[in-house]
């Protein structure tokens, strides 16, 4: 992947921890296409735009490179110039946010506002060539500030950016404008979620005034994303990953009905489920060779190969953390 779209796609996050390490020391964004990737895309080139949009979800064992492939999918719906609503970690949301505030537009839900302005950074830098869409309706956030029908998106994105009190509020305006824009034909979308069961927990870290936990549907900033995951639009597509990691209270298994929960199944449902598995044989390989290559691994024999994947049952994760050492 060139640096320049590594940079605008990326820049805020949406590759593991772990693989940035790897990107820094090797010097680029290698991603290794797999099936899964290849699926999704696949049905991307054949679905019919005019009916209401399809959704994918991922799922899989922990570690076999469910955000990796999402990231993939992202980088193919850039180069096809879809419209990008990315949330690289759903739980970040819930679990790691940066401010609490009572929401000032949705009475009884609370606001994240930093992590709101950061999102539409993260939204403008991604969408940097496709942001010349128009407002479809007034917007009044206080008796001083509105943003005119007519106004540029863009405008209406930077206001959320300086002034982070409305944030919460202008992401549930953005979300709603396209949305009609995608349906009117304006553009084509892609809703992209790592991790989304995040938002059908039980769990959260954030707790109002009164010191009671707050769910995932009171909080202002999710509500616009539980929306859009609908299907009550078209000229779209969402692609979604469920994570055993997005949500504590729910780890022993990592298939989709039980990570989304009854409420979050039929949300989605129907929904197309792509299943994420270790490394087949030929992937695995392929990653060795990339690895001596780089100069990662050296000098390991075939003997020493196939050791390395039984020890690690050829899982992604456990490989890259394996052959570090090496």
């Amino acid at each position: 992947m060139p640096k320049n779209i590594q940079q605008q796609l990326f820049q805020y996050g949406g590759l593991p921890r772990l693989f940035m390490k790897q990107v820094t020391t090797f010097q680029e964004c290698a991603i290794l296409i797999r099936q899964p990737a290849i699926e999704v895309m696949s049905y991307l080139s054949q679905t019919d735009y005019t009916k209401p949009v399809n959704k994918y979800v991922l799922y899989g064992k922990f570690g076999t490179g469910k955000s990796i492939i999402l990231s993939h999918i992202l980088h193919y719906a850039s180069m096809q110039n879809y419209l990008l609503v990315h949330i690289y970690w759903g739980a970040n949301w819930f679990k790691n946010m940066r401010e609490v505030a009572t929401s000032v537009l949705s009475p009884g839900c609370i606001d994240l506002p930093i992590d709101a302005g950061m999102w539409l950074r993260l939204f403008k830098t991604q969408n940097s060539k496709l942001l010349s869409l128009k407002v479809t309706k007034d917007y009044v956030w206080n008796q001083r500030e509105t943003t005119s029908q007519g106004t540029s998106i863009l405008e209406l994105i930077d206001f959320g950016i300086n002034r982070m009190k409305y944030a919460c509020g202008v992401v549930d305006a953005l979300i709603k404008e396209i949305k009609l824009a995608s349906t009117a034909g304006k553009c084509k979308t892609m809703v992209m979620i790592d991790g989304f069961n995040a938002f059908t927990a039980n769990y959260t870290r954030i707790f109002d005034d009164n010191k009671r936990m707050v769910l995932p549907k009171q909080v202002s900033l999710a509500i616009p994303f539980w929306d859009i995951t609908k299907d009550d639009w078209c000229n779209g597509a969402i692609v979604l990953s469920v994570d055993e990691k997005a949500n504590k209270e729910r780890r022993d298994s990592y298939l989709p009905r039980y990570l989304l929960g009854k409420e979050g199944f039929d949300h989605l449902d129907p929904f197309v489920p792509i299943v994420v598995d270790d490394y087949n044989p030929t992937e695995f390989d392929s990653m060795i060779e990339y690895y001596k290559d780089r100069k990662w691994i050296r000098n390991i024999t075939p003997s020493g190969q196939r050791e390395l994947e039984l020890v690690t049952n050829k899982n992604p994760l456990v490989l890259m953390d394996h052959c570090k050492f090496l």
